[in-house]
């Protein structure tokens, strides 16, 4: 007992005196706009993967450490560089498999943003900047957490470990499946670490056990042949705003909530979250009510949503006293844990064909679905990580859901059926993750590394079979 009590201090005193160098680290990271969809600078996000790789090098633990890519399966063509790094397990340890992604999000309007997106610059305890919090910031904390542990019992540890650091997780992780096929030896592993969500505040741990899925796609709505004058016509000839305006309202009903017969819900308690800490979190101006029905969690983890991200039509600027034969809109929708998102796809596809206004023609493409995800929360890794966290932050951990979705979480369970996942995060419900100004609470920096840190060294006292 004595030695364990002996090697955790250390693990808390190594993980204390490395988070200078780790924000350092992490502030170089942000500095580069590695973005990876379509129409940004590509080189950004390789020049990304050989500075993460770089890092992992650095640590002196991993016998492999290379930078992969894998085709993407519907057009062949090669997807984001990955980093992947393995480290085999001695001695009946078990293996465990750590995941981040390097790749940011678009910063969108930087007019909005109260310093530069990719200047790493720190007010009022928090670091502010793209992918400061998502997921630049997952990806130190494990190699905060390896260089404790290193630092706490020496680098000839026998716990397994592989890294996997994607390259295209903001732009749909179309490779993933892909890579995990072509990687799935050095990727096995008993226990794998998500590090990718988020905590209940900026004290309390939590580890994320529901996700809804989603599905996403374009919606084409025409009503005309060409454009006609407003003044001659209007009245008796439908243009295609008013019949996507129209049609689009069907989708929720008087409160807000989904209005689409075939979308189901997951009948699951919630804990108490006040409208108040939903006005603060979103940032829900006084005056504006929440949508929905049922209470304010269930709204966000077990039911379905349905969102317009996206609209082309004539523009403010380009108004014109015209009917506008054409409008498309990009549909996002949440999927309820329980239910696929292919099915939750075609039930949105059918409610809007049979609500068609005045027989608009309906055109569906460019479609993308993602899986939900429920943890199966009666493992012994679950209740190693739930120990870590209470420890790390001094608090008990919350079981939580989420309403956003990782759908390739499905892939890992698909690929790897019996491994243990763990999905967790450094972001508080301030972090403004895919927004402008994400920033990321020190304090729980400091504290998710030293969880993770205490982590590990749990598995690395633990029999692989245990």
């Amino acid at each position: 007992m004595t030695s364990d009590l002996t090697r955790q201090e250390a693990v808390r005193d190594a993980a204390a005196s490395g988070i200078p160098s780790a924000l350092a680290d992490l502030g170089a990271l942000v500095r580069i706009p590695s973005v990876a969809f379509p129409g940004f600078d590509p080189s950004q996000v390789q020049r990304s993967a050989e500075a993460v790789a770089e890092l992992v090098r650095e640590t002196g633990l991993f016998e492999t450490v290379e930078i992969r890519t894998a085709a993407i399966p519907e057009t062949g063509e090669q997807g984001n560089p990955a980093v992947l790094a393995t480290r085999a397990a001695r001695n009946g340890r078990p293996t465990i498999l750590l995941y981040a992604h390097h790749d940011v999000q678009p910063v969108g309007d930087e007019a909005l943003w109260d310093s530069p997106p990719f200047e790493p610059t720190v007010r009022d305890g928090r670091l502010y900047g793209r992918g400061a919090a998502d997921d630049k910031a997952g990806i130190m904390a494990h190699i905060a957490a390896l260089r404790a542990l290193k630092e706490a019992v020496g680098a000839d540890f026998d716990l397994g470990v592989a890294l996997f650091f994607e390259g295209e997780e903001e732009a749909g992780s179309r490779s993933f499946a892909q890579f995990l096929s072509d990687n799935a030896d050095a990727l096995r592993a008993d226990v794998i670490v998500v590090a990718d969500s988020g905590n209940w505040d900026d004290k309390t741990p939590a580890l994320t056990v529901s996700l809804r899925g989603n599905t996403r796609f374009t919606l084409r709505v025409r009503t005309l042949e060409h454009a006609s004058h407003s003044g001659m016509f209007g009245g008796a000839v439908p243009d295609a705003m008013m019949a996507t305006v129209k049609l689009l309202a069907t989708l929720w009903d008087d409160d807000g909530a989904v209005a689409v017969s075939g979308m189901t819900e997951r009948d699951a308690a919630t804990p108490e979250y006040s409208e108040a800490t939903l006005r603060d979190e979103a940032g829900l101006p006084a005056g504006v009510s929440p949508a929905g029905s049922g209470t304010i969690l269930s709204r966000i983890w077990n039911k379905p949503s349905i969102t317009v991200t996206g609209i082309d039509a004539p523009s403010v600027v380009n108004a014109s006293n015209t009917l506008s034969p054409e409008v498309a809109v990009v549909i996002s929708a949440r999927v309820a844990p329980g239910q696929s998102a292919r099915e939750a796809y075609a039930a949105i596809e059918t409610h809007l064909r049979e609500h068609a206004p005045f027989g608009a023609q309906l055109e569906f493409s460019d479609q993308d679905y993602g899986n939900p995800f429920l943890v199966d929360t009666s493992g012994w890794a679950v209740q190693a990580a739930r120990e870590a966290l209470h420890e790390g932050y001094g608090v008990e951990s919350v079981d939580i859901g989420v309403g956003g979705s990782i759908p390739f979480i499905a892939d890992l369970v698909r690929e790897f059926p019996g491994a243990q996942i763990l999905v967790t995060g450094v972001e508080d419900p301030h972090a403004r993750a895919h927004s402008p100004n994400e920033s990321l609470h020190l304090e729980t920096f400091r504290n998710a590394v030293l969880s993770e840190a205490l982590l590990l060294e749990k598995l690395d006292a633990r029999a692989a079979e245990a």
